[in-house]
């Protein structure tokens, strides 16, 4: 069999890349480029094509190959006839047997071919072409086939295949009839954003009924746009994608991710630029996105992406800035290091692409005044942060081991003491381990790191959790605030200003600050569910439903998000629309709250009572806040300060909120009502 078609196994990660023969130039390009990054290329290079061997060779490899690459032309638009069309038939067959949203067809144009040409096949030409002329192929491309072969490649939560520039689809597969409820997230998504981008100026413009949200995709390009425009995107902006794990054994992507955000937080000291949050930069991992889709979704100019191959104590770094709006290369470089210079090594490519923005950067490392020596500590460090990261007891449990044993090798590094700290901040607040343990534990770390280390602005917000914690509130404004001076554009500090002045009872001043926050990291779902819960509280029912589906438009399981959309609903009176949402509440405890206030509204006080026992029998742990609100709701104004005084008794983290709650409204005036207010110092 010819190279790239005998291959040894059959591998479900393969790329078939398709030609006409006069183009095997440029397809060799390709395949040679695709092969450097060991990616599995199926490249038939046999000068006589044909018969019953090639053709039973070819349609089994068709059939099993992870993506089909067709090399678009001039050639093969003359070509009436050959057997490259074969392929792309039988290609084209296969792809209407996979999931619409599931990347399989990826055109490419080797020329000046138009996408209109009217001999390529209507179902390449429904997708975004890429454009690798002469076959010439840049680490970008190689880099985003290997993201969509990668095992760790999911599918989006919310398709990000259309952009605003562009009606045309991403590379995958084209829109079906039936496709319209994925076409409605991409659309709610955009407005979301835009509305974000807006300050929630001309909101009733975006947020409509569910009829009008299945409008066609122009009008939606249409209204996202002129809001859009209003807040135009920066030039002095980046987005850090996380670097790409190449290395061979696929097991260093913790050692990735970590130089990622290393980079990440190196660039966002510099003056000038807009540097997007982790968690909204690292959403679109795994995920099929072109770069300019992240950068309009994001709304930042410029996009730095890369890959990791760690083998040992070598790593090869190879880091790439992409302008969005043409696609354009503006810096690209290849390192290859000892481990033990990869602070050099990320200290040049924040270098390199500052200078390259034309910006200067702030001085390196400059909350890096304990620098680790130690590459096993430093691998142990990446490790630790990339599990406490993942907001589950398990992984931050393990993540708690590798931070343990990279202090143990590393006692004075400052950033694991405080990556520690808010492991254990989580685990004493959401975790299953033991509250008050877990907090003082969490302070111990705050003061070891703060004696190391005074500059790094996440102790201060550690100290503003911990203040909050303990309901003391002068502490936490001036931790918060200090955390801000030191870093303006920091998003957790803003969002931690935000509820400290949402507990206080000052709602207008946590909106703004919530909306700053959103700008940096547009895709974290808690600060959504966070606004949302605010708007609810000033009566903003539209505004509410935005920020509620905006959540769900990034996580459509994300918690508390249908449950305010009930809540909505349950304002106007539209039962049916309320018990819909509440229904579809991922949070056990919320559902069965929203349910129970559901059934009361609507008189079924069985149905009510049997959701509230069940709530209390199961959730009273961490629901006495929720429990507290569904009395206030039902008119039991004891029953309600009962729970209250428990929700103080177990510190539950949302009690701060009770003074704005609009759930809370009917206990406002009692004296008890004042007194918890004085119990939690938030009285004026």
């Amino acid at each position: 069999m010819p190279d790239g078609v005998s291959t040894a196994g059959q591998s479900q990660r393969a790329v078939f890349l398709s030609y006409a023969s006069e183009d095997a130039a440029a397809a060799q390009q390709i395949c040679t480029a695709l092969r450097a990054a060991d990616i599995e290329v199926w490249f038939d290079q046999s000068e006589l094509r044909g018969g019953d061997a090639w053709d039973a060779a070819i349609r089994k490899h068709i059939k099993s190959c992870a993506l089909f690459l067709p090399v678009i032309s001039t050639n093969t638009h003359n070509r009436i006839e050959g057997y490259f069309r074969l392929e792309w038939k039988l290609a084209i067959d296969r792809s209407y047997l996979i999931a619409a949203d599931q990347a399989f067809l990826l055109p490419v144009v080797i020329d000046g071919t138009p996408q209109t040409d009217e001999r390529i096949p209507d179902r390449f030409r429904e997708l975004q072409w890429t454009r690798l002329p002469g076959g010439n192929t840049p680490p970008a491309f190689v880099e985003h086939v290997a993201r969509l072969l990668s095992p760790a490649h999911q599918l989006p939560t919310i398709p990000t295949r259309w952009s605003m520039a562009s009606t045309v689809p991403a590379a995958g597969k084209p829109p079906r009839s039936g496709a319209k409820a994925s076409g409605s997230k991409v659309v709610l998504l955009v407005f979301a954003l835009a509305v974000i981008a807006g300050g929630y100026i001309a909101l009733d413009r975006l947020v409509v009924s569910k009829a009008k949200r299945d409008v066609g995709r122009s009008t939606a390009v249409t209204t996202a746009s002129s809001v859009n425009a209003q807040n135009p995107i920066p030039e002095k902006s980046i987005a850090v994608l996380p670097f790409l794990d190449m290395s061979e054994t696929k097991d260093q992507e913790y050692f990735s991710d970590g130089l990622s955000v290393e980079l990440l937080d190196l660039l966002s000291k510099t003056e000038g630029l807009k540097v997007i949050a982790r968690t909204s930069s690292f959403y679109f991992k795994g995920k099929q996105a072109t770069i300019p889709e992240i950068a309009s979704t994001l709304r930042v100019a410029h996009v730095l992406e890369g890959s990791v191959r760690k083998a040992g104590t070598t790593i090869r770094v190879t880091a790439q800035l992409i302008r969005a709006s043409d696609g354009a290369y503006q810096w690209s470089e290849t390192y290859d290091r000892d481990l033990k210079d990869v602070f050099k090594v990320q200290d040049e490519i924040a270098a390199a692409v500052v200078n390259a923005l034309q910006l200067k950067l702030l001085p390196a490392r400059l909350a890096g005044k304990s620098v680790m020596h130690n590459t096993d500590a430093y691998s142990l460090y990446l490790k630790g942060q990339y599990f406490a990261r993942r907001a589950s007891s398990a992984d931050v449990d393990q993540g708690i081991i590798y931070l343990q044993q990279a202090i143990t090798m590393e006692p004075d590094f400052a950033p694991a003491h405080a990556e520690l700290a808010s492991a254990y901040f989580f685990m004493g607040t959401f975790g299953n381990g033991l509250a008050d343990a877990m907090i003082e534990r969490c302070r111990a770390e705050v003061d070891r790191a703060q004696r190391l280390d005074p500059s790094l602005p996440v102790l201060h917000i550690l100290r503003a959790n911990l203040a909050s914690v303990s309901y003391d509130w002068p502490t936490a404004e001036a931790e918060a605030e200090q955390a801000l001076k030191l870093d303006p554009r920091n998003s957790d500090a803003l969002y931690r200003r935000g509820v400290i002045e949402r507990a206080l009872g000052r709602p207008n001043e946590a909106l703004e600050l919530y909306r700053r926050a959103l700008i940096l990291d547009p895709l974290r779902v808690i600060d959504h569910i966070q606004l949302a819960m605010l708007l609810h509280s000033l009566g903003q029912l539209d505004e509410t439903r935005a920020a509620a589906e905006a959540a769900l438009a990034i996580n459509p399981t994300a918690v508390k998000a249908h449950f305010l959309l009930g809540l909505v609903e349950l304002s106007r009176s539209h039962l049916d629309a309320a018990s819909a949402q509440m229904a579809q509440e991922s949070g056990e405890w919320y559902r069965l709250e929203g349910q129970a206030m559901v059934a009361f509204a609507a008189k079924r006080w069985r149905d009510s009572d049997a959701a509230l026992k069940r709530l209390i029998d199961v959730h009273q742990q961490i629901a006495a806040v929720q429990i507290a609100q569904l009395y206030a709701y039902r008119g039991e104004r004891d029953k309600a300060f009962e729970w209250l005084d428990r929700a103080a008794q177990q510190r539950d983290p949302g009690l701060v909120f009770f003074q704005t709650d609009v759930l809370f409204a009917s206990l406002r005036g009692d004296a008890r009502f004042e007194a918890l207010r004085r119990r939690l110092h938030v009285a004026t």
